[in-house]
């Protein structure tokens, strides 16, 4: 096999921290005939926990299942919550999206430009304004429309479409409605939602516009995982632009959408990449 028919696998884990853990990760990597690409590793002392990214790559040909089979006591030893996943198979993602499309655009033209390393299953709105948009990019579009009391027949017509299409990872792509802590709970850990950094000093209708009236200098973005405290998830990612005196509420609007595209980009490709790790409130993001 040569080096580029090789496959390469990435091992991401978290445990509480005591020594020989990389020890024995690495043991088992050299037992098994694995080379090793690239390691990572932060020790939080605060939590008390070790995070790792691995990517390595056999030298003989082997299947994902049977190296979960034998890493599987290794995994057990260390009180450890693994994952290992092919490096280059692609996240199964479902978009979600209401009014506004510059978050969805960005992504949707990310991935078909191999930018973003996920297959974008589906676009779900409570609107129809995309439905053109998604079929340009040959992505089945799916309108589920949502008030106070049709919320729970939606969210259980959005699961229905996440396990049929195998969705890995929903985004929030300016998807302006509150997900209920049973979906929450339903999907930890994947869901990504994209919000304007002027929570909560700018909460409600028009932000941009309250931050122009206030003379704000800088603006930003922020990309965190949902959970069920509204906007409070553990962040992945922030961007943030500075502002003059000048600028309209439109022009501020135009700039916080293109710091939202830039921040909630990568975000899905990080998360994509197995380079994001919980670590309760925070997140341990690896290059």
């Amino acid at each position: 096999m040569t080096a580029e028919q090789r496959d390469e696998y990435v091992l991401t884990l978290s445990c509480p921290d005591r020594p020989g853990i990389v020890h024995a990760v690495s043991s088992y990597l050299f037992m098994t005939g694995c080379n090793i690409e690239d390691s990572q590793q932060f020790g939080d002392r605060d939590t008390g926990l070790f995070f790792m990214r691995v990517h390595f790559s056999p030298v003989e040909p082997v299947t994902a299942e049977k190296l979960r089979a034998s890493f599987a006591a290794v995994g057990d030893t260390f009180q450890m919550d693994w994952q290992l996943t092919p490096a280059g198979a692609k996240m199964r993602v479902l978009l979600m999206v209401s009014k506004f499309g510059h978050c969805l655009n960005d992504l949707l033209f990310r991935a078909r430009t191999g930018a973003l390393p996920i297959d974008i299953a589906a676009v779900v709105s409570n609107h129809t304004d995309f439905a053109e948009l998604s079929a340009s990019y040959g992505i089945p579009f799916h309108h589920v429309p949502v008030t106070a009391d049709t919320k729970p027949e939606a969210e259980a017509r959005l699961l229905a479409i996440v396990e049929d299409e195998n969705v890995e990872l929903v985004v929030l792509a300016r998807y302006m409605q509150v997900i209920s802590d049973d979906l929450c709970k339903r999907l930890p850990g994947r869901i990504i939602n994209i919000h304007h950094s002027f929570l909560p000093s700018f909460k409600g209708a028009r932000p941009y516009h309250q931050a122009h009236a206030r003379g704000v200098k800088v603006i930003g973005a922020t990309a965190h995982y949902v959970t069920a405290e509204l906007d409070e998830g553990p962040i992945i990612e922030q961007e943030v632009e500075r502002v003059g005196h000048g600028l309209t509420p439109r022009q501020l609007v135009a700039v916080g959408r293109d710091v939202e595209c830039q921040a909630l980009a990568r975000a899905v490709k990080w998360h994509s990449e197995h380079r994001v790790l919980i670590n309760g409130h925070r997140t341990v993001v690896f290059d």
